[in-house]
């Protein structure tokens, strides 16, 4: 096994990382090229078990799987770099995928539904209605101007007191429609105030507490984050 591969299994699945035995569903895979575009970027590797072990895959069919996942499965079209490697007989196949310049890239399901995903760890999560506003701001590459009027201030206040809030929290404390505590989220997500924080189990937001960096980014290795 050359230093490389050896150096990507040996750290797991993370943030940037996906390992697959097989592939029988190219709609799965499209799942994680879709959390992948997304997010930071990321490298799949098809035919290594969860554990780190070599399986090997048939190359000419997974190609054939992947071709239709990044292409049939996602909508815009995701590109993908595709390497193989040979270890002790068997076929390892490297999926690189780079961070999309047209956000939010969306997976088609078994339902027939399109939905958007991202990285969150070693998970691939369904993005939710902040997030995908977050992503489509961010590709405007435009600024962000805040006026606090009493639920900024509202919103503020409670998370100088408390870890986090939920979004149908906020809307019942500042007494708000769904829209406009989106739009306040959102916009204190892109200045840096606030930080998104993902789980299975829901999002939550809370103060920035070390707002130092002025480029607009995501890192979900702990929290989303996205400051500018």
């Amino acid at each position: 096994m050359n230093n490389y591969l050896r150096k990507l299994i040996s750290g797991g699945e993370n943030q940037r990382v996906d390992f697959k035995y097989c592939i029988n569903d190219s709609k799965k895979i499209a799942r994680t090229l879709s959390a992948f575009a997304n997010t930071e970027g990321g490298i799949l590797l098809l035919g290594v078990r969860d554990n780190g072990s070599i399986a090997g895959v048939d190359s000419e069919e997974e190609y054939y799987m992947i071709d239709a996942a990044a292409k049939l499965y996602c909508r815009p079209e995701i590109p993908v770099r595709i390497k193989q490697h040979y270890i002790n007989g068997k076929t390892v196949i490297e999926v690189e995928v780079k961070k999309g310049t047209h956000r939010p890239y969306l997976a088609k399901g078994d339902d027939g539904r399109w939905k958007a995903y991202f990285r969150n760890n070693d998970q691939n999560l369904v993005a939710n209605r902040i997030l995908l506003k977050l992503w489509k701001k961010d590709e405007r590459k435009s600024g962000v101007l805040i006026r606090f009027s009493k639920a900024e201030n509202m919103l503020m206040e409670y998370l100088k007191n408390n870890d986090s809030i939920s979004l149908s929290s906020f809307r019942k404390l500042a007494n708000i429609p769904a829209y406009r505590a989106e739009k306040i989220i959102v916009n204190m997500l892109l200045c840096g105030v606030l930080i998104m924080k993902a789980s299975e189990k829901g999002f939550r937001y809370a103060l920035n507490r070390n707002p130092g960096e002025t480029d607009l980014k995501t890192d979900l290795k702990t929290d989303l984050k996205e400051n500018r």
